[in-house]
């Protein structure tokens, strides 16, 4: 049997099969009102889908620590019981399925109050519900987004408050796994860039001051998180500016330190704290990154980008370059792909019983 459909264990919580979802935002929650960034009908279709299908494990979008901390708007959020037990109605029917509930802890940075991508995804302010971003220091994303406000250091140790507080109602909400987001240019991975970090304080200059902010948010959510269930942390290994942002060399460096502060995988992406920069992007194209942490560190990883063939993510698995793989776009145009890659492969899945004439 392919390694894509074997089970694969961390901690207390054993997930069914390798083939796992990536948090992509629907940006589908409301913007105003007692049900600001909980989880709708919307959301309960999307992931309930990808469930039946047979996907071992679906890490819900990054969800928002407080309001501001939201990417848009219209972005999940886990700062309130409201949300919780919106939450729940979605990770009950997941486990229903023997699909393991992950989310992610998010905090947007300056990347924050920006519209939906279909509707061009501009920065937007308090007319259309948004507010002033933050972030490590006062320099903007790029030219259309607003200058962020540099946070002080009382307010960087409240952010640390409030993603502990997200974890605790991730727990309430039946999520048997955590990963707190560290990618893609936002508030964690900030910090971690001298790319987006010119901070002289102690979060800031030395690689152990930039690493500071985030490896607090590590201790602090795994001091809750329970013992028997497994935190992840994505990362964006490479800004993809060479040596004048964060590098790939600095990705295993950090990710052995994540390791001994008790995360149990990372999530391997790449980009999105610069504009302009040229990426290769092609099947498989983030995989080294993740196969060279594999290689170098105690860390188990999972590689995602572009992994859109059954053959391929098996051959990944198989060539020992990840743990496991994390299907995006595919899974958004294929929510049964799990099922579809056991048949050809020769391997089983879960198939709901009202589904099993599909087999």
């Amino acid at each position: 049997m392919s390694a894509l459909f074997e089970p694969f264990t961390l901690r207390g919580v054993t997930v069914p099969n390798r083939v796992w979802m990536p948090p992509m935002c629907q940006y589908s929650a409301a913007p105003e009102g007692p049900e600001t960034g909980a989880p709708n009908d919307w959301h309960f279709a999307h992931y309930a889908a990808r469930a039946a299908g047979g996907t071992g494990l679906i890490i819900v979008e990054a969800s928002a620590v407080s309001p501001e901390g939201r990417i848009s708007p219209y972005d999940l959020g886990i700062w309130n019981d409201t949300q919780v037990e919106a939450f729940r109605r979605i990770t009950r029917f997941l486990v229903s399925q023997g699909t393991v509930p992950g989310i992610q802890l998010a905090h947007g940075g300056r990347k924050s109050s920006t519209d939906r991508p279909w509707k061009g995804g501009a920065p937007v302010g308090p007319e259309a519900h948004g507010w002033q971003p933050v972030a490590p220091s006062a320099i903007a994303f790029d030219e259309r987004h607003p200058v962020p406000t540099e946070l002080t250091v009382d307010q960087i140790k409240e952010i640390v408050g409030q993603f502990v507080d997200a974890a605790r109602r991730a727990l309430a909400a039946g999520f048997e796994v955590a990963e707190i987001h560290g990618a893609h240019g936002y508030l964690i991975n900030e910090f971690l860039s001298p790319h987006s970090n010119h901070r002289t304080d102690a979060y800031g200059g030395s690689w152990e001051n930039r690493t500071r902010f985030a490896l607090e948010v590590v201790d602090a959510v795994r001091e809750v998180w329970p013992d028997d269930k497994p935190l992840f942390f994505r990362i964006s290994a490479s800004d993809w500016l060479d040596d004048a942002g964060w590098t790939p060399d600095d990705t295993v460096r950090f990710a052995a330190e994540l390791h001994a502060h008790g995360v149990d995988l990372l999530d391997v992406s790449t980009g999105g704290n610069a504009s302009g920069v040229r990426i290769p992007v092609g099947p498989g194209y983030q995989v080294p990154f993740a196969a060279r942490v594999k290689a170098e560190t105690p860390m188990p990883v999972a590689a995602v980008g572009l992994i859109t063939e059954p053959e391929q993510a098996a051959k990944i698995l198989g060539n020992g370059e990840a743990d496991a793989v994390l299907l995006g776009r595919e899974l958004l145009r294929d929510p049964s792909w799990a099922r579809r890659a056991a048949r050809g492969l020769g391997a089983e899945v879960h198939v709901p019983d009202q589904y099993h004439r599909s087999v």
